[in-house]
């Protein structure tokens, strides 16, 4: 169990990983909530798990997670919002490099996640997106990136997931999509507030990772519609796991054609370089001779 609270203050002070409650003291489920995530909502975190390859980052400077538990006020530390997912950068892609995560706790791991994609489904639009006909004030000089909330931002109730990420969070990029409407909506945060950006043929490039995410129309694990996808700097959609061995299949394939035509002509020529000197014996004249002289 985690300490209780206020911690006492040592000098130096204590780390956070001695004075507060890390991802294995959290739940990483409330078994109160309602509904289960269908299958769109387990494939399309894969696929988008799948493609992201920020080039900037190694693949150990990586983390994505899905439908996993995000805590992010220290102050509140069973407070929580799960995205269908999210993609975090320049953090080990184990916890302390060792161990695969339980929830993504923010205090424990010092950066936050850089975008975070919700999928849309009519009772879930209300706690994704931003009502504006409702008075929430903007981030205030006391939020910190660090799962902190000031005492005055302090409250007695969660924020919605908009606020959490806008305000708390201060997530840079926030996307959400309706697999409904096939709707691609995103959102950038330019100062205290996320603006909607307009999108290109249903791209949206971020330069801070060089990495694009837009719509993709194909077949993923034989369901054909439109899918979240990942894209590199020359427009290239980011392969998959198995289209990359399905590439390197048929990259060894066409090696393999390219080297048995070589034989064929290795064979072709030399059936006819063997039949020329039959000919020349047959007209009494020595091959040796005739080749090398």
């Amino acid at each position: 169990m985690f300490p209780k609270y206020p911690v006492p203050q040592t000098e130096p002070p204590r780390s956070p990983k001695e004075t507060l409650p890390t991802m294995y003291d959290l739940p990483s489920e409330n078994p109160e909530e309602p509904g289960l995530p269908d299958e769109f909502h387990g494939l399309q975190p894969q696929l988008l798990s799948y493609t992201f390859r920020p080039s900037r980052y190694s693949a150990a400077q990586i983390f994505s997670g899905a439908d996993m538990n995000l805590y992010y006020d220290s102050r509140h530390p069973l407070w929580y919002k799960r995205p269908d997912w999210f993609g975090v950068v320049g953090v080990s892609r184990l916890y302390d490099e060792v161990d695969m995560r339980l929830s993504y706790v923010v205090w424990q791991e010092g950066v936050n996640p850089f975008v975070i994609v919700e999928l849309l489904s009519p009772g879930t639009e209300k706690e994704d997106l931003r009502d504006d006909r409702e008075n929430v004030p903007p981030a205030s000089a006391g939020v910190v990136d660090n799962g902190q909330i000031s005492q005055e931002q302090s409250q007695e109730k969660p924020l919605r997931k908009w606020e959490v990420y806008e305000q708390v969070l201060r997530i840079p990029y926030y996307v959400v999509f309706s697999r409904y409407t096939n709707r691609l909506r995103a959102f950038k945060l330019d100062g205290a507030r996320y603006e909607e950006l307009e999108l290109s043929d249903s791209r949206l490039w971020m330069p801070e990772i060089d990495l694009g995410l837009g719509l993709w129309q194909g077949d993923y694990l034989g369901v054909d519609r439109l899918w979240l996808r990942w894209y590199d700097s020359e427009g290239n959609w980011i392969p998959t796991p198995e289209e990359r061995a399905e590439q390197a299949q048929e990259l060894a394939q066409q090696e393999g054609e390219r080297a048995d035509q070589e034989r064929q002509r290795a064979e072709i020529a030399e059936t006819r370089l063997q039949s020329f000197i039959e000919r020349l014996r047959e007209s009494g004249i020595d091959p040796d001779r005739f080749l090398n002289g």
